[in-house]
């Protein structure tokens, strides 16, 4: 018999030929989302960069591109149903560097550095407590049963938010605040504090509700509002982010009361419902039971 053949029914010798994968092409759509996490990552690098070379305002500037890129990726994705494993890796690969390294190199240079061991290690627990927080982020799962309302916070600071968050002496600083740079033991105490908030527990706002559906004639002045603060934002961009970040700040103890409200409340409906349903079992008649299992069976539905 001829090497690599087989005998057909026919009696003809057929080549047996090795089958490969076919390579299919990959949609434009899909790659999209992970243009733009690596636009962010790109971002973030080089705020690296600009810390490095005492640039400061100009790497805060590239570490708020890369939070807005990080806000748009996931949304492109989903919007065209470009989601994947990869990109899911991919941002949190990004999200590290972007707001784990890159804030924490940042502060170091420019207000740590006088204090050594103690300087480096606040901003190595911050940035060790930014990879942990990706981590818990990427193993955790959705709770299909939890409330709808539960979708609207987040378990600690994000890490976006906690690198604008841990910023915030600097934003003092460039608004002509003067010795801000010096008071190095309380921006150690920040940094750390920030640390703790990403891998805490404490539910602060996500605001992925907030605005899924709004009234037609909410839709102009949202418009406006939103124009004019960006116009704010730009023009008055180191007193904004004060602004927005104090907000932010003291919106924590806010979110926090409000989450254990609408938990207890969850919790009393079904104790209420719990009780009831008990209370209509205690209702039955003892021996309703028995003469339903002695009815005889029709052999039809009921």
């Amino acid at each position: 018999m001829a090497p690599f053949s087989t005998l057909g029914k026919t009696g003809k010798k057929h080549r047996k030929f090795r089958r490969f994968p076919v390579k299919r092409p990959i949609p434009i759509r899909i790659l999209i989302p992970n243009l733009i996490t690596l636009m962010g990552l790109s971002a973030g690098l080089t705020a690296i960069r600009m810390g490095i070379e005492h640039r400061y305002e100009l790497a805060i500037a590239a570490i708020l591109i890369a939070a807005v890129l990080d806000a748009l990726d996931g949304r492109v994705a989903r919007m065209l149903k470009a989601t994947s494993r990869f990109g899911a890796e991919l941002d949190s690969l990004a999200d590290f560097v972007n707001f784990g390294v890159a804030p924490a190199m940042i502060i170091f240079i420019w207000a740590l550095d006088g204090l050594r061991s103690l300087g480096w290690i606040a901003v190595l627990v911050y940035a060790l407590c930014a990879a942990l927080r990706l981590a818990r982020f990427n193993v955790a799962l959705d709770d299909e049963d939890a409330p709808t309302w539960t979708k609207n916070y987040f378990s600690g600071i994000p890490a976006p938010a906690a690198a604008i968050t841990v910023l915030l002496p600097m934003y003092f600083s460039f608004l002509g605040v003067p010795g801000v740079e010096f008071l190095q033991p309380l921006i150690l105490l920040h940094v750390l504090f920030i640390a703790l908030m990403m891998v805490s527990k404490i539910p602060t706002f996500s605001g992925k509700l907030l605005g899924a559906k709004i009234d037609r004639e909410y839709v102009l002045p949202l418009m406006v509002a939103v124009v004019i603060i960006a116009a704010l934002l730009f023009t008055y961009n180191w007193a904004m982010l004060i602004l927005g970040t104090l907000i932010y700040l003291a919106l924590i103890p806010y979110s926090y009361l409000r989450y254990r409200t609408l938990a207890a409340r969850d919790k009393l409906a079904e104790e209420k419902v719990s009780v009831k349903g008990k209370e209509n079992e205690d209702k039955k008649p003892k021996g309703a039971e028995l003469e339903d299992k002695h009815q005889p069976h029709t052999g039809r539905l009921q």
